[in-house]
């Protein structure tokens, strides 16, 4: 189809620019509408307030790196001035931790094809990245009911960078695959090592990599329903790295189900990786924990936190009682979250 031009310098073509200012509108909406989910809140003190959140665009993509200025401050509708609340981003690797395990297909088709050799270095890199933020462990599978440790749950350092040459010392016990069983396992692993976890908020991640399909057939498919929407619940992340002609796209989706990424193509193994492994990186970097020194002193009240962003704007709710509450409020002091009578986990809203 022929595009119109339009008389102006330079001759721009209409269509185009047509579809290039509808492109720009669509990604002006997504990403303008902030989503700001509540996961602890406490109340210290002479005057303390924390909020423990992360914050989503409106596609559900993690939006990372916000500073303190970012957010705006209200409690019973009034703006609380930034220097008078003192309002500022406390290290969140205080309240919460991070755990990822990824979990490897060494099956057949994959130890017996040379396929390995390209998988040692997307794994390394994975490792190495996460590794940075959270706390990652590396598992292989193969038919064989139970899991394979690779790497142990370890934060950055020379364990993380060691799993590479463990992956060329692997023999396996069954060239089959399985895949539903390896997941369930998996799920257990993790939440077995986050249970041990002395911090107050846990936040873990499962990653899966498979060219195949489940064939051991050792574990329903409704027993892994049950396993995955128990994890949904737990605030696990799901995500799966389908790489190869043989994957069955909607299996692989639903263990996925906060991203998969999937190709019949070999040689996107690596970006397979990057990808998956920027969006658990994005992931940690969007949670938030804020902190500001309230100006009530008595009564209860009803904080507000806003972020814009683009052409909308994402809020939180928190209720809160100011009675005894005074001057010489640190707001850099780290909060005491109350574990035996936890935050309601709450999703705002974009406006």
């Amino acid at each position: 189809m022929s595009e119109r031009t339009v008389g102006l310098s330079g001759g721009f073509r209409a269509g185009r620019l047509g579809r290039m200012v509808m492109a720009a509108a669509l990604l002006w909406l997504a990403t303008g509408c902030p989503k700001l989910t509540l996961y602890q809140a406490a109340v210290m003190r002479p005057s303390q307030i924390a909020v423990y959140f992360n914050v989503l665009d409106a596609a559900g993509h993690p939006i990372p790196n916000l500073t303190a200025d970012r957010f705006e401050i209200y409690e019973d509708g009034g703006r609380i001035s930034t220097f008078e609340s003192k309002q500022t981003i406390l290290n969140p690797e205080v309240a919460a931790i991070h755990y990822a395990l990824l979990l490897v297909d060494l099956s057949g088709s994959i130890t017996q094809s040379g396929a390995l050799e390209q998988l040692k270095p997307a794994v390394q890199a994975f490792a190495d990245r996460v590794g940075q933020l959270q706390k990652v462990a590396v598992y292989g599978f193969d038919g064989s009911p139970t899991l394979y440790p690779l790497l142990p749950f370890t934060k950055g350092g020379e364990g993380v960078r060691s799993v590479a040459e463990r992956l060329s010392s692997f023999k396996g016990r069954d060239p089959s695959t399985n895949l539903n069983g390896a997941v369930v396992e998996g799920l257990k692993v993790l939440q077995k090592a986050l249970a041990h976890e002395p911090t107050p908020l846990k936040f873990g991640s499962l990653v899966v990599f498979t060219d195949g399909s489940d064939r051991a057939q050792r574990v329903l498919r409704a027993d892994l329903d049950k396993a995955l929407d128990g994890a949904r619940e737990d605030r696990t992340s799901l995500y799966v790295i389908g790489i190869g002609k043989e994957i069955n796209t909607s299996e692989l989706r639903n263990i996925g189900r906060t991203h998969a990424f999937l190709s019949q193509d070999p040689t996107e193994l690596a970006k397979a990786f990057d990808d998956v492994a920027q969006r658990v990186e994005g992931y940690t970097k969007s949670f938030y924990l804020l902190s500001y020194c309230s100006p009530a002193r008595a009564q209860e009240h009803d904080l507000k936190v806003v972020t814009r962003a683009g052409m909308g704007s994402g809020s939180l709710t928190y209720h809160f009682n100011a009675q005894g509450f005074g001057p010489s409020c640190d707001s850099n002091r780290m909060p005491h979250f109350d574990l035996k009578n936890p935050t309601k986990h709450k999703a705002g809203e974009g406006e």
